[in-house]
């Protein structure tokens, strides 16, 4: 009897052995020869309202019935929409599929299940000939041009607006223009404000002001002298910048791929974390001149403005709408410190920090995202999504205390979130 029970152990064995043997083999022809075949990012389809050189704005509105979530777990569409649109704000330097990454980890496709009219401005792709587009002409004239298209569309004059580092920062930016009108609410995600504080990016801010400052006292040197074309930086300077804040993870995560190689949806979800980040694209040098010199050297941000031009100056003190702050516990580009600098200048009474899991990629495109930052975001917004009533009764605004909530404080809203049904299984994923 305990021989028979052994031999049925050893051919289940045997047999799980091959399953994985003949599944990795699989898998890895199609790593080496059909990568495409693993990639499953941008999978959400979507509408574009707008066309302009090079941004473009795109519209999702789901026909399915449920999505798919990170933890296993389904979520069912919410057909009510609410009524003021969500325009989520990506950074420069990376594609359209950064909110798209997978169709279990995508935030268009969670906030449009969640009922939100959803948005995405796509930056489009620097060419040579963009160079010289500075922060003028995407804070301003190009989300203008945006939210503008969005507003059409939806047939909504206000907006709420989602961004991801500096996606977030043209967001202050392009709120806190003396004329910019009908903005709901915001959130930010790891967006650098104090290049003093803490994390990479303020590190590398305080090497090179002392040096940088001596350069412009003691010569004429200005880089805004430099033809913008001869300063093209192309994508992979920015790929590289990204896999340098973990590198060591950007090779140990091959070796998670090997140990893997028998399960299908891990190598999917590597194999698209892998195409994301080498496809980084082009930084307009106009841009990196904004950067270098008003955020880096003259640390405009974090004193409450941004100067466009001369006669073009947001004040983040013009910003009264409601503010909800993420940071990344773990982020070594931005660091929390740096990034709740923002509650201090903003002029908002109502405003939110919370710190949530993960670094700088993690903290909005990770599988705890949905639960640590898309979930509360989505919940804090629904309360500030409903058309406003006609007449709107006057009341004085009462000033909300800035909590002090780190990675395990729950969200203070009282939102019921749609509850997820459990898949019977659940699978190992590969962490951004």
């Amino acid at each position: 009897m305990a021989l028979n029970h052994t031999l049925q152990r050893w051919m289940d064995k045997s047999s799980e052995l091959n399953e994985r043997v003949t599944a990795s083999a699989v898998n890895a022809f199609d790593w080496l020869f059909h990568k495409d075949s693993l990639v499953q990012s941008g999978k959400t389809p979507y509408t574009v309202i707008h066309t302009g050189d090079p941004m473009s704005v795109r519209h999702y509105d789901l026909a399915d019935r449920e999505i798919p979530l990170a933890d296993n777990s389904v979520l069912a569409v919410q057909k009510k929409k609410h009524a003021v649109p969500l325009v989520l704000v990506p950074p420069l330097g990376v594609t359209t599929e950064t909110f798209d990454l997978m169709p279990n980890r995508s935030l268009v496709r969670y906030m449009a299940a969640r009922g939100f009219q959803t948005y995405l401005i796509d930056w489009g792709t620097p060419e040579r000939r963009h160079a010289s587009l500075s922060m003028r002409d995407y804070a301003d004239r190009m989300m203008t041009e945006a939210l503008d298209a969005v507003r059409a569309h939806s047939g909504c004059e206000e907006v709420s607006l989602m961004g991801w580092c500096m996606g977030g920062l043209q967001v202050l930016i392009h709120a806190g223009l003396p004329d910019t009108r009908n903005i709901r609410a915001i959130v930010t995600v790891a967006s650098p404000i104090d290049m003093r504080g803490g994390g990479l990016i303020a590190g590398v801010s305080r090497i090179i002001n002392t040096p940088a400052k001596f350069i412009a006292h003691y010569t004429d040197f200005q880089l805004n002298r430099f033809n913008p074309e001869s300063f093209h930086a192309p994508g992979w300077v920015t790929a590289l910048a990204f896999k340098l804040t973990d590198p060591i993870g950007s090779i140990t995560t091959y070796w998670d791929l090997l140990l893997n190689l028998w399960d299908r949806e891990f190598v999917e979800s590597h194999t698209t974390t892998s195409d994301y980040l080498n496809h980084m694209l082009a930084y307009p040098i106009g841009m990196v001149g904004d950067m270098f010199t008003k955020m880096s050297l003259h640390n405009q941000m974090a004193k409450g403005e941004f100067v466009l031009s001369a006669d073009r100056v947001a004040q983040f003190a013009n910003i009264q709408v409601p503010m909800y702050v993420f940071a990344g516990a773990k982020d070594v580009l931005v660091a929390p410190s740096t990034a709740e600098h923002i509650l201090d200048v903003v002029g908002s009474s109502e405003k939110r920090f919370e710190v949530a899991p993960g670094g700088h990629m993690g903290v909005i495109l990770g599988s705890s995202a949905q639960g640590a930052v898309w979930e509360r975001a989505a919940n804090w917004l629904a309360q500030r999504s409903q058309a406003p009533q006609s007449p709107a009764p006057a009341k004085s605004a009462a000033k909300v205390s800035r909590p002090r909530a780190r990675t395990k404080t729950a969200a203070a809203d009282a939102v019921t979130a749609a509850t997820p049904r459990r898949r019977p299984t659940a699978r190992k994923k590969a962490a951004v």
